[in-house]
């Protein structure tokens, strides 16, 4: 593929957006799309199976003081524009009775204070974007056609044993749409592969793999943030760590100068030029780079620079993976599992809010409840990578550490004991998952934070559903 020219802005802080770039929009109301919710341990509240669904209605009365702390977080909050944001379609006259603990007024949870204000969102210029209600002024959501009533099924096997909820199929049109546009973007806006790689590309599905994360995107312009960061990281990976053309050798050099394509060098004006070109000297610095300024049109700044944070995590996790291959290194399981919570897939649950086109504050994001979720979700999704990929890196040149690999060696286990019990491991952070997220939501029932819970646990469910269904990639061993 042809080699990108110099970047036209010429000092950082100044970027122009790339071609075609996403103009700074009011964020859409949210959508009334589908939410998996299955990810709370809730699924008896949730899906009861001694009585059928009830209808839905237009609206939630509001929560009394008495009433349980658990269907006051299902039931969601309520007024204008909320509909959507409820996890329960039922008024609560409908819903089964739950035995959980009452609160009143004098149990209030510990986030209480403040609350107004978080729920209010930010105040100031340009904040009007943020707010969870709908107001007048605001367009409404692009229009979407509706799927076909009866999507077929995709193929595919999923890991026997493994812990995980099935998720509706991702609208197909929205498929379509996405698989389109990232793959304009990565050929002609920059020329991210060459032509012999088309296939791989292709077959990476990135598309489902998007839309089936991200259900409750307000329109396909939010979902192609999510598309080109995750193809732009999958560049980084295969081209400076992996199989087309990466090496352990000089990887953090490498690491660090693409890392500046989404942390930009604020440096002097002499030197200002050449950092500006190299941003398009390879493929993966040109993918990080665009995708970031589309990024950075529709996220606020807070959502940024959580994503910068999380972005060096993943470089950090890199960097101890190519030090194992470096010394031929097999770590510890535990070892292996720290490592794992760096090098996995945390950056992508972790701007689901973004993508839903609404913001959860800063202080509740940095609240340690909040990044035991995250980091769990994380640790969870990446497992299940390692177990989809395990007969994929076996047939690769070379050792690929993964979970199965290092249990069986530590642990002086079979190939097929190991493997049995990375399920096991993957489950238990599954459950831990699922607990963490349900205590949360329960102590702390503010909107943006039950939406950005249930946000994550449907990427969790769309990652493996994803993994479950690329054919094109993964197959299981022989286990069974």
């Amino acid at each position: 593929m042809p080699a990108s020219g110099p970047p036209g802005p010429s000092i950082p802080g100044q970027r122009s957006l790339s071609s075609g770039a996403v103009p700074e929009v009011p964020t859409p109301a949210v959508p009334d799309l589908p939410i998996t919710t299955a990810a709370f341990g809730l699924e008896a509240v949730l899906h009861p199976t001694t009585a059928p669904p009830p209808a839905p209605v237009t609206g939630t009365p509001p929560a009394t003081s008495a009433e349980p702390a658990f269907q006051r977080v299902l039931s969601g909050p309520t007024g204008l524009g909320t509909n959507s944001l409820s996890l329960v379609g039922s008024s609560m006259d409908a819903a089964p009775p739950v035995a959980v603990a009452e609160t009143d007024a004098s149990t209030a949870p510990a986030f209480a204070p403040g609350a107004a204000r978080v729920l209010g969102g930010p105040t100031g210029l340009g904040t009007a974007s943020l707010s969870l209600a709908r107001t007048a002024h605001r367009p409404p959501p692009e229009s979407v056609p509706a799927p076909p009533a009866t999507a077929p099924p995709a193929d595919g096997q999923a890991v026997p044993g493994l812990y995980h909820h099935p998720i509706p199929e991702p609208d197909p049109l929205r498929v379509e749409e996405v698989s389109r546009r990232i793959k304009r973007w990565a050929e002609d806006e920059v020329q991210l592969y060459p032509e012999e790689w088309e296939g791989q590309f292709d077959g990476f599905s990135v598309g489902r793999y998007m839309v089936g994360c991200h259900p409750d995107a307000p329109t396909v312009d939010h979902l192609m943030i999510a598309t080109r960061l995750m193809v732009a990281e999958n560049a980084v990976d295969d081209c400076y760590c992996e199989d087309h053309g990466g090496s352990p050798v000089g990887l953090g050099g490498r690491l660090l100068l693409a890392h500046t394509a989404l942390d930009p060098l604020h440096t002097t004006a002499e030197y200002a030029p050449a950092w500006l070109e190299s941003l398009g000297s390879d493929p993966p610095r040109r993918a990080y780079r665009s995708a970031m300024d589309y990024f950075t049109a529709m996220a606020s700044p807070s959502q940024v620079d959580r994503y910068r944070h999380d972005m060096a995590r993943l470089h950090m996790g890199y960097l101890a993976e190519a030090a194992w291959a470096e010394t031929d290194h097999v770590p510890e399981v535990w070892e292996y599992l720290a490592m794992r919570q760096f090098n996995n897939f945390r950056p992508c649950p972790t701007i689901t809010d973004t993508i839903g086109g609404y913001e959860l504050p800063a202080d509740l994001h940095a609240r340690p409840e909040m990044q035991r979720v995250i980091a769990l979700a994380g640790n969870a999704t990446t497992i299940v990578n390692d177990l989809y990929s395990y007969t994929k890196e076996l047939a690769s040149p070379g050792r690929h550490l993964n979970l199965p690999v290092v249990i069986a060696e530590r642990e002086k286990l079979s190939e097929r004991d190991a493997y049995l019990k990375a399920v096991e491991v993957h489950n238990d952070l599954m459950h831990a998952f699922e607990a963490a997220a349900a205590e949360l939501a329960a102590a702390c029932p503010l909107p943006p934070v039950v939406r950005f819970l249930k946000g994550v646990a449907t990427w969790v469910d769309g990652n493996h559903d994803w993994h479950r269904t690329n054919t094109y990639r993964y197959s299981l061993p022989a286990f069974w």
